[in-house]
């Protein structure tokens, strides 16, 4: 474990770095910055090359959870395999063009970004790295089995990222708001920026549950108190379930996106004693 970790040469982390900075521009509105941040991503992990192939062998390892201990071991026998296959110099070379178009298109900040699952990656990249000891390998092998086996999806917080850093993060998403997003949102805000891989088959999926529950919870809420016996908010709560229902003949867009996010705050402030949430 004494190996450096350079986390500009870890794949995993540069993408989930992008993803992070694409998402700080939708909520700040800056479509230009969104625009660079997607295409990059679009670029240098189109399916088929070399570093979505890297890319896919580190998300086999720490996507995973709530697996049996033997399907993890077979999991990651496979990863180390297929990412031992890989051409090194040809991983080098499109990491290094990718690090120089973020540095050109974006700024190196980029690579500051806070990443929940900093730690878990680093793991995994000193596991795919011939350098690691025998002993330092099994160890780490270890806490990644233990991680894909574990159903809570935790978050490692990296010990170099003091509370400032965390908090400037926590900041760019609350500029255009006055809380702290909320946890589905930030879950929806990640599925709608990583879309693009696989032709949004995963935020479809999570939206259709999401605009579910929403519309279960504004339903519920029509026999509150404070909402039943005000015609107007009648009105507005109803208007908003027949606008989540029209959702379902349409494609994903912004619009939608924005629905659905003020929507979660929405239902937020109604339960906002969390008994219902």
């Amino acid at each position: 474990m004494k190996t450096r970790h350079n986390k500009k040469r870890n794949t995993a982390f540069v993408y989930e770095a992008l993803l992070r900075e694409a998402t700080v521009a939708i909520l700040k509105k800056d479509l230009s910055r969104r625009g660079i941040a997607l295409s990059l991503l679009k670029k240098h992990f189109k399916e088929g090359s070399i570093l979505k192939k890297d890319l896919d062998c580190h998300r086999s390892l720490y996507e995973n959870q709530g697996l049996e201990e033997g399907i993890s071991e077979k999991i990651l026998r496979e990863a180390k395999l297929s990412n031992h296959l890989l051409n090194t110099e040809s991983v080098f070379k499109a990491q290094s063009a990718l690090i120089h178009d973020v540095n050109k298109e974006l700024e190196p900040s980029v690579f500051n970004n806070f990443v929940p699952n900093y730690k878990t990656l680093a793991s995994i990249a000193q596991v795919f790295n011939n350098k690691v000891s025998p002993k330092d390998r099994v160890l780490l092998e270890g806490e990644i089995i233990k991680n894909m086996m574990s159903r809570a999806a935790s978050v490692d917080i990296p010990e170099d990222i003091d509370n400032v850093v965390i908090q400037t993060f926590i900041k760019k998403f609350n500029d255009k708001y006055h809380t702290i997003l909320l946890e589905q949102q930030q879950e929806l805000l990640t599925y709608y920026i990583s879309s693009f891989t696989d032709n949004a088959l995963e935020l479809k999926t999570y939206l259709n549950e999401e605009i579910k529950r929403l519309k279960v919870k504004l339903t519920e809420a029509l026999e509150l108190e404070e909402i039943k016996n005000d015609p107007h908010m009648i009105q507005q709560t109803e208007q908003i379930i027949i606008r989540l229902q029209e959702f379902a003949k349409k494609a994903v867009d912004d619009e939608i996106l924005l629905t659905v996010l003020k929507t979660q705050s929405l239902v937020k402030e109604i339960y906002r004693d969390g008994s219902c949430s």
